[in-house]
């Protein structure tokens, strides 16, 4: 593929939806072909904003414009009817997280997407914050030892979902997976969660043990607030050294077991692209345009999307059952 890549964003929403459209038409290797939405007027609006085409059909769209990949952003509980059209219409793809809420429809995307043999993306974009990349790349150079345990803090306020257990699903889907990211997989969880509001379990706290013998706690939460300083926090101790990570994007710090002195880093003067959280997304892309043109499998395949609400599910059981669940 030495064209530029064709890209068809679905949904409208007025900050990832149009953050995918944003990202895509900025790229000099890609053309933004096609914009899909629920509302004419809305759709006409993003499409002008963005100099592409709109469609409220997606099946007219995905005729006449044959996009080389279409980017799904979606509400969160809208996302398995709209996949599954994109997936037997036999295009590659990249979801928004989470994949979706339901182990059956997970398991129906991806065994309909593998028979396709299709290129199926998730953007768990977390991963490619730069703190979190120099945390990866010290615990992988063996520099931390071996690791003793892991925590993931992360509080906001809800969104729309009326899932009883959003939180733990479309937003501590990042935490399932960043744990595992680092620190390997997750072999069991105890789950302990709370209900102020009486009609969802926003917020919890998971005790986990990973496969490797270490242990990690997760808090999560919708009864807090973005504006809080510190709203993430992630770290990851070892034998030989400890790594933090602050906000995702805010700040990075690497300490050496008995040495009083630490490494910081943070986003220079200049340097307004890695403390940008939509960067993040643009960063992702870099390696996914690669592996579609190259035909390769996805940097992060829907397959991560799974697996987060597999161990979400393992979490809700836990909770449920009043027991350590093994996964």
């Amino acid at each position: 593929m030495t064209r530029r890549v064709r890209v068809a964003v679905v949904g409208t929403g007025e900050w990832w939806g149009r953050e995918h459209a944003r990202v895509f038409a900025a790229r000099d290797d890609v053309e933004l072909c096609a914009i899909v939405g629920r509302t004419a007027e809305k759709t006409e609006r993003r499409a002008t904003e963005f100099a592409t085409r709109p469609y409220v059909d997606l099946d007219e769209m995905l005729d006449e414009q044959v996009p080389d990949l279409v980017s799904l952003c979606l509400p969160n509980e809208g996302h398995y009817d709209t996949t599954l059209r994109v997936i037997e219409a036999g295009f590659p793809l990249l979801v928004e997280k989470p994949l979706v809420f339901d182990l059956e429809e997970a398991d129906s995307l991806l065994a309909e997407a593998a028979s396709r043999e299709l290129f199926f993306a998730i953007n768990f974009n977390h991963r490619y914050a730069r703190p979190v990349q120099m945390a990866h790349d010290a615990i992988a150079s063996g520099t931390l030892g071996p690791i003793s345990f892991a925590t993931w803090r992360f509080g906001g306020e809800s969104g729309t979902s009326a899932h009883p257990h959003a939180n733990l699903i479309e937003t501590q889907c990042h935490g399932f997976d960043m744990l595992e990211h680092l620190c390997g997989p997750i072999e069991s969880v105890s789950a302990h969660m709370h209900d102020p509001s009486g009609h969802a379990f926003s917020t919890m706290a998971v005790a986990l043990t990973f496969e490797s013998g270490a242990v990690g706690a997760l808090v999560g939460s919708y009864d807090s607030s973005y504006a809080y300083p510190e709203t993430h926090y992630l770290e990851v101790n070892g034998a030989l050294g400890r790594v933090q990570v602050v906000d995702t994007v805010k700040r990075f710090t690497h300490s050496t077991a008995g040495d009083e002195t630490r490494q910081v880093w943070e986003a220079g003067y200049f340097n307004d692209r890695d403390r940008d959280f939509d960067h993040m997304f643009e960063s992702h892309l870099d390696d996914l345009l690669v592996a579609l043109r190259e035909g390769d499998d996805p940097p992060i395949h829907a397959r991560a999307g799974r697996r987060a609400l597999f161990l979400a599910d393992a979490c809700i059981r836990s909770f449920d059952e009043g027991r350590r669940v093994t996964v």
